[in-house]
């Protein structure tokens, strides 16, 4: 397997789902002396980011280029994937109901239902799923989602009741039921649901008690809180019944029709080259809007041009390699779509 070691900083943009404005073009941005970022947008607006009081991932990060998982940045949604969604003729009604007139939507799994709506590849499917959970347009405590109250029991009883008889929703909606699962899951090795989610949201979720998951509730953690509310999801994705599907789509597909970031950009800090690197998501997977080196005043152009390049073909290369899981997840657990 062939990694490359990166040091990364995440800027995490603020999210809003009610502003009416998308995200303006940086029109300029500048690494200070003071090792901070001054970002100067199109409509005047300007920013100070102070690198060093920024989340760091750490040194042990790796950009897995294979098609065994997917590298993940919260970065924004570019204002042309929302342009996409918006020109398809989606016809919203009220918060809970939502049409589209030209499109046939499979709702036999939950990838099938939003990906006719969103298009792109699966780390557009996470990217969005994410978003309505943290943006709480989508919450897994709606009625939805509550399991009927039942006596019935099938006969010969069958694996799937065994697994969730004692499950008050159609997902493990505790952390003990959520980590047994998973564990039943990986002993079984049939965790093709969480395929392509980041590593990083799997270790939280199975680092993170029921307690500790109900304090990041009560202190607001709602980003740390939708990474596992997502993992939570997909391990009950085969139990989800078309209802619920139907529900999941509309809530995902009309926060992102809703979606808009706060002014300030998503940036991330390439430590190995000195870059800051303002990135987001198109249609078409991560793209760079904006580069700035720390050095690139002292050094030639031609180093600098040389590190462009290397960043970009790094981009590209997770571009192709997130496409690869995105083809790999439909042959290997979506053949039963028709």
């Amino acid at each position: 397997m062939k990694r490359i070691a990166l040091s990364v900083l995440i800027v995490i943009v603020a999210l809003t789902a009610y502003a009416q404005t998308l995200q303006p073009t940086i029109s300029a941005m500048k690494w200070g002396a003071d090792y901070k970022l001054h970002v100067k947008l199109a409509n005047d607006s300007a920013y100070v980011m102070d690198v060093k009081g920024l989340y760091h991932t750490g040194k042990n990060l790796f950009i897995d280029t294979t098609d065994k998982s997917t590298t993940y940045y919260p970065v924004t949604l570019d204002k042309e994937f929302i342009d996409y969604i918006k020109n398809k003729k989606i016809e919203e009604q009220g918060l809970d109901t939502i049409k589209t007139d030209s499109l046939k939507v499979s709702y036999k799994t939950l990838w099938s239902a939003t990906h006719a709506n969103l298009g792109g590849g699966y780390i557009h499917f996470v990217n969005c799923l994410v978003y309505s959970l943290e943006s709480q347009q989508l919450k897994l405590t709606d009625p939805i989602f509550k399991r009927p109250v039942t006596e019935w029991k099938p006969k010969p009883m069958t694996e799937s009741y065994k697994r969730t008889r004692k499950w008050e929703f159609y997902y493990p909606s505790t952390q003990k039921m959520a980590q047994k699962e998973y564990k039943l899951r990986l002993k079984e090795n049939d965790l093709r649901d969480l395929q392509g989610v980041p590593t990083r949201f799997v270790e939280l979720f199975l680092e993170t008690s029921q307690s500790e998951y109900e304090k990041l509730i009560g202190n607001r953690k709602m980003q740390l809180v939708a990474q596992i509310d997502l993992v939570r999801l997909l391990l009950g994705a085969k139990y989800l019944g078309e209802d619920q599907i139907r529900h999941i789509s509309s809530k995902v597909l009309a926060a992102v029709v809703k979606y808009n970031v706060n002014t300030m950009p998503s940036v991330i800090i390439f430590d190995d080259y000195n870059a800051a690197v303002a990135m987001s998501l198109n249609s078409k997977g991560y793209q760079i809007d904006y580069i700035v080196y720390s050095d690139g005043e002292t050094v030639s152009g031609a180093d600098l041009e040389g590190r462009t390049a290397i960043i970009e073909g790094l981009i590209k290369n997770i571009n192709e390699a997130n496409e690869r899981v995105f083809r790999k997840r439909l042959q290997i657990y979506y053949q039963k779509v028709k």
